[in-house]
């Protein structure tokens, strides 16, 4: 049997990697993801949830002024404030987690 000495594989050049890694960020692009905006939360007793009615007023544990929390697949990742667009509410982002931390805390 004969022996062969085994060759590295040439390190594929900046441009090829960098090609490459834009093809794979590509692939994550499309992704759908869950996004929710919590206006406040609070707790009730099951007696209340069954009182409830039209009309009915849940008290949240958040003021008024206070920013909404914005979460993408239930992960905490920017708040901001509520915005009328056309006749459409939306929400104008008033404080966004850093992308290494957003990636992070997705994992």
């Amino acid at each position: 049997m004969e022996e062969t000495e085994a060759t590295p594989a040439p390190a594929p050049d900046a441009a090829e990697s960098h090609d490459e890694d834009l093809k794979n960020l590509e692939l994550l692009l499309d992704i759908p993801l869950d996004v929710s905006v919590e206006v406040g939360r609070t707790k009730i007793l099951v007696r209340e949830l069954l009182q409830m009615d039209e009309g009915y007023v849940i008290e949240l544990g958040k003021n008024a002024n206070e920013p909404l929390d914005v979460y993408v697949n239930s992960r905490l990742i920017a708040r901001g404030e509520v915005v009328l667009v056309d006749d459409k509410l939306g929400l104008r982002l008033t404080d966004v987690i850093s992308p290494a931390e957003r990636i992070e805390k997705l994992a």
